[in-house]
């Protein structure tokens, strides 16, 4: 079975065992000129906002003092 998707020799003649090409398989749903859209566009969005160094610092300060409360709750 050396043939391409290992067709039986013996079915070569079979109407049912005619694969298309790659171009044709991946090319047959698509329309004329089609295009993908960028997935990941370059660049930041224009109004970028970050939470800044406040939030970070309550978050860390917050899972200290929950750690706090359980060493002393639970010695």
């Amino acid at each position: 079975m050396s043939e391409p998707h290992g067709v039986d020799p013996r079915a070569r003649d079979d109407p049912r065992n005619r694969y298309p090409s790659d171009e044709e398989f991946y090319g047959s749903d698509r329309p004329e000129g089609w295009s993908l859209p960028e997935d990941r566009p370059r660049g930041a969005p224009v109004e970028t906002r970050h939470r800044g160094r406040f939030f970070t610092v309550m978050m860390i300060g917050l899972v200290v003092l929950i750690v706090v409360i359980w060493f002393l709750a639970f010695p």
